[in-house]
């Protein structure tokens, strides 16, 4: 019988000395802090509920893979860096991942996961929503004064023939058009939508749905909602004004808002031209569309620099002072755009390349749960540290990417972690905030 011969790579010599490469060290790891994830996952309990939403209907006796098996297997993968079923081929095999997602055998493979997310339907993504809003209101040891619910769109490019694939004029691509919402770093929405709709499309609802279970929990949390002019819908902001829920949003500017800045902008040109520097003057006004049953508070922001004028405008039902309000409270919103880079392209949520429509809703929830899981090690591990506002991809490539060889025999696992790991400290220091002594 032929033996299998391991191909040898060879290395330019250092002085007489061969360097030789090849694939048969055994069990050796790059992702020896993805043990964190699993210790993340356990503080918060966030897969093995999720994973009983799924419908099994495979005979039990020939089931080799757990639903919250594969969950885990995907969501864990995904927060390593690995964003395609075909990455485990190899990967299922790998004894840190086995160890990482709580197997003794092989993972799945590429075709049983693909099943798997092609099982998804509309329940599915709604209870899996519940259970980020759930997991969201569990942050909280306390009850919060405040809440800021930042809304917000992207694209998310697609190059198949995908259900609900539409063209986009404004993009200039074929995508889809999913919605986020974010408090703070935390994230509380991943909701897929074509992009042949409006770009408010189910913000109202969802802001209902979200507000409902927030003043479930904390009747008297102070809620602002938050977004740019596209969510400046008059039903809306009526909506929130009849439910005590606070708005600040911007207002696309028009002739009459503009002529009402004028004196403003003047003021702001004069002095520019004075000073050669950048102004800013800002007031307040009230102002109703014709399509607005009553007038509403404008913060109106006359800027005048290099480039000539540049007027903005948002509408807004919170008390405060207009430069506050729009320099502190709304441009604020600006790093949402952050989070939604973070999980767009650092957890890869914009894989959406199954055909069927809600397989690709999952795929951005396993996204978004990995986000959820990251952003807790985060938030509490990574707090103090030179990692707590840093991006997924960076905590990835410092914290989660450390080599190690991996022994198993029947009583214990051990990772034997790189002796020149220079993030020894907070190694260690992660381990004291996720590992119960």
């Amino acid at each position: 019988m032929p033996q299998s011969v391991t191909k040898v790579y060879q290395f330019s010599q250092i002085k007489k000395q061969k360097i030789l490469a090849s694939f048969n060290g055994g069990s050796v790891t790059s992702d020896a802090g993805g043990l964190f994830l699993r210790e993340a996952d356990r503080k918060i309990n966030l897969l093995k509920p999720i994973a009983k939403l799924f419908p099994d209907k495979r005979d039990k006796s020939k089931v080799q893979h757990s639903v919250l098996g594969m969950l885990r297997q995907r969501v864990f993968a995904v927060a390593m860096g690995y964003e395609d079923l075909n990455d485990q081929k190899t990967l299922r095999k790998d004894l840190a991942m086995q160890t990482i997602v709580g197997s003794e055998k092989d993972l799945a493979s590429s075709p049983t996961l693909s099943r798997f997310e092609n099982s998804a339907n509309s329940s599915i993504a709604w209870t899996i929503h519940k259970k980020m809003i759930e997991s969201f209101i569990s942050s909280y040891e306390s009850t919060p004064k405040e809440l800021i619910l930042d809304f917000d769109a992207t694209d998310d490019l697609i190059h198949g023939n995908q259900e609900g694939r539409f063209y986009h004029g404004y993009y200039g691509n074929y995508c889809f058009l999913p919605l986020y919402v974010f408090c703070g770093k935390q994230m509380l929405v991943s909701y897929l939508r074509r992009s042949n709709r409006d770009g408010a499309r189910h913000a109202w609802a969802i802001l209902s749905l979200l507000v409902k279970e927030l003043k479930k929990k904390w009747p008297n949390v102070k809620i602002i909602f938050r977004g740019d002019s596209g969510y400046c819908r008059h039903a809306m902001l009526t909506w929130c004004e009849n439910h005590s829920v606070f708005y600040i949003t911007g207002l696309a500017r028009n002739k009459l808002t503009e002529k009402i800045l004028a004196p403003y902008m003047e003021q702001a040109k004069k002095t520019f031209e004075e000073t050669k520097i950048k102004q800013r003057v800002f007031t307040e006004f009230s102002y109703a569309a014709k399509s607005w049953a009553n007038e509403k508070k404008i913060i109106g922001k006359a800027e005048y620099g290099e480039q000539g004028a540049n007027p903005r405008f948002i509408v807004t039902n919170l008390d405060g002072d207009p430069e506050h309000l729009y320099e502190k409270v709304y441009c604020a919103r600006g790093d949402m755009e952050n989070r939604i880079k973070e999980v767009q392209l650092g957890l890869f949520a914009d894989r959406t390349s199954c055909h069927e429509w809600w397989a690709n809703q999952l795929r951005m929830l396993l996204s978004a749960l990995a986000y959820i899981l990251v952003e807790y090690i985060r938030r509490t591990a990574l707090l103090g540290t030179c990692l707590e506002n840093a991006q997924v991809n960076t905590i990835r490539l410092r914290l989660f990417k450390v080599g190690a060889t991996v022994v198993k025999t029947k009583q214990r696992i051990r990772f034997l972690l790189s002796s020149h790991f220079p993030l020894q400290d907070l190694f260690e220091k992660v381990c004291r905030a996720l590992i119960p002594t």
